[in-house]
């Protein structure tokens, strides 16, 4: 094959990379799977019966409901618009690498890159899978598919595992298979499971379908999720999450599935971050991390901050002090409403009660405990913010993606922080159509003074080491970036 042979010795990418003396990872590089491939792993483990149902609902099936609906239909439904032609395929090389291992392995240094983690496609979308047999089965084919697969290439390559939610209990079966059995040190939960309504169940199926609500592991959930976090812990793998929120409300244009696109990974990664740090997830689980893919990191920087503004300005001291109704002082608010309020209020000083309407009272906590909304979480003073927000959360963004200078705004961000972004650069998908060009990207960020050096090295491998040591210092053990761990490690 002569087209690997006309490839140049060394693209823009490896220039750079050699110039910044320090390993890149890359967190989020995407693969196409072999589907042929994948329904013999997936026959194996559930049978040819199962098979033939997956081919007839393949995952994400419902993105193509669209297509099967006439527009009366699609307007009834408000059935929201799908992306479409969401691979690279001008240059059919970058076509194949994301398919083949061999292939990818060998052009990984291309894109500046020394190490990466793979999220396949098929596998982002299984453990979102609403029948239990199936999602189970497509999630154990897929982890031993790819387990097998990128097994020769672990040097530069490792592939997540998808682990299903619905219930802690079949997230730690899958867990254990994964890490135990496969071998795999990477895995992706999903960022929710959609559970009905059970007040509108009477209604049907269809409704109940629609009508649901966002359980996100963490506050308010349907189960205890602790065991799952503690067997992470136990099998030191970090939860990273790529989840999507197309479909939302807010996100289910007919027409357009560019307004459904936009921002659709951030809207539902923040759902799973807030949940995670009011449930109390982060305090329980001190040595716990989180990454959150292909959302961008501007709104980590955001919510870090709007966490900080909100326990500042609805803490329980701060509520009872400033906001309590008790605390009004009812004989000064009738002297000044007699003063200025004029005809308004004439003849009906009685009717002022406490000033602020009869209606607050319907919005009274029924309970004094209920004003400490971060009790779960462990917050009693700002920096606890940043303890448990800070320290516990990791974001994944592209290498063209300029809003990476809130997250190292050091001047705005709380405590003069960098919110810990780190690369991922969505390689495989359309967004990327060289995915030679990766750290090249990032570099004009440093070039053009968006970010600095230094900013620049934690975005490419510091923030990335820090996140997959933190459980396992053996992750990058027999990698390409092993050394650079080890002195990132003894240098902590």
């Amino acid at each position: 094959m002569t087209i690997a042979l006309d490839r140049p010795q060394k693209t823009r990418s490896a220039q750079i990379r050699e110039k910044l003396g320090y390993p890149i990872i890359d967190t989020d590089v995407h693969t196409q799977e072999f589907e042929p491939a994948v329904l013999d792993y997936l026959e194996q483990v559930g049978g040819t019966a199962l098979v033939e149902r997956f081919k007839e609902n393949l995952p994400g099936s419902s993105r193509f409901k669209w297509y099967k609906q006439s527009w009366e239909e699609r307007f009834a439904y408000r059935t929201n618009r799908p992306n479409w032609w969401g691979r690279p395929t001008k240059n059919t090389l970058n076509l194949a690498t994301i398919s083949l291992p061999k292939l990818l392995h060998e052009r990984l240094q291309e894109a500046g890159t020394d190490f990466a983690v793979v999220y396949p496609n098929l596998a982002t979308m299984a453990p979102n899978i609403g029948n239990e047999e199936m999602r189970r089965a497509v999630c154990r084919a897929v982890n031993t598919y790819h387990a097998d697969i990128f097994r020769p290439y672990s040097d530069r390559l490792t592939p997540i595992a998808a682990i299903p939610l619905h219930t802690p209990e079949e997230g730690i079966e899958e867990l254990e298979y994964a890490v135990n059995v496969l071998g795999l040190k990477a895995i992706q939960i999903p960022g929710y499971v959609r559970r009905p309504i059970p007040a509108f169940e009477k209604y049907g199926k269809e409704v109940a379908n629609e009508v649901v609500w966002i359980d996100n592991f963490g506050l308010d959930s349907e189960y205890d999720y602790d065991p799952f976090w503690a067997k992470c812990v136990e099998l030191k793998v970090v939860p990273t999450t790529h989840a999507s929120s197309q479909g939302w409300t807010t996100q289910r244009s007919v027409t357009n599935a560019q307004y459904n696109h936009i921002n659709h990974f951030a809207f539902a990664a923040e759902a799973l971050c807030k949940s995670l740090f009011f449930g109390g997830v982060t305090r329980r689980f001190p040595q716990l991390k989180f990454a959150f893919l292909e959302g961008g990191s501007a709104w980590g920087a955001s919510l870090y901050a709007d966490i900080i503004w909100h326990w500042e300005t609805r803490n329980k001291q701060h509520l009872l002090s400033n906001n309590n109704p008790a605390i009004i002082d009812k004989e000064a608010l009738v002297e000044l409403y007699t003063r200025y309020g004029g005809e308004l209020v004439d003849g009906r000083l009685d009717k002022i009660g406490d000033g602020l309407g009869f209606h607050h009272q319907l919005l009274a906590p029924e309970d004094p405990g209920e004003l400490d909304e971060f009790e779960l979480a462990g917050i009693e003073k700002p920096e606890d913010v940043r303890d448990r927000f800070l320290n516990h959360f990791y974001f994944g963004t592209e290498s063209d993606d300029t809003r990476v200078s809130q997250a190292f705004n050091r001047a705005a961000n709380p405590f003069g922080d960098r919110v810990k972004a780190f690369l991922g650069s969505d390689s495989g998908h359309w967004d990327v159509p060289d995915i030679t060009a990766v750290t090249a990207n990032a570099y004009s960020m440093a070039e053009r003074e968006i970010i600095t050096e230094e900013d620049l090295r934690y975005f490419l491998s510091i923030h990335p080491l820090e996140l997959y040591t933190s459980l396992n210092q053996d992750f990058f053990k027999g990698t390409g970036v092993e050394k650079a761990a080890n002195e990132y490690l003894a240098g902590k």
